[in-house]
């Protein structure tokens, strides 16, 4: 999608920080981190947001929790903890309509939700 800000940035059109990559997502450091870990997840495919993540697409979903793994171990956040957040629809608090996972640590994250 044209007008997607992840879908360009998968096509290259738009650099990022890779911190991990395959053929099916594309794990990236977000630009205006909450924590001094904060990475984006993303299937390579565009899906809009959770809710449009059909069976046939569960295979995105593995390799998006496989890519929290790997990104947690390269960015040495897989033995002290990290959270994982995926906002669906803007009452959600999704801003990017292209379905994504934050990967959140680096430090002792706050119990509340913001």
């Amino acid at each position: 999608m044209d007008d997607c800000i992840f879908c360009r940035i998968v096509s290259g059109q738009i650099p990022s920080s890779k911190v991990y990559e395959t053929d099916q997502v594309l794990a990236f450091d977000d630009i205006h981190p909450m924590a001094p870990v904060h990475v984006i997840v993303i299937p390579k495919t565009h899906i809009p947001t959770l809710m449009d993540l059909t069976a046939e697409r569960m295979n995105d979903c593995d390799a998006l929790m496989r890519a929290v793994q790997e990104v947690a171990k390269i960015k040495k956040i897989d033995q002290k903890g990290f959270r994982t957040v995926i906002n669906c629809k803007e009452e959600g608090g999704q801003v990017v309509l292209h379905l994504h996972l934050h990967v959140l640590g680096g430090e002792r994250l706050r119990d509340e939700l913001n």
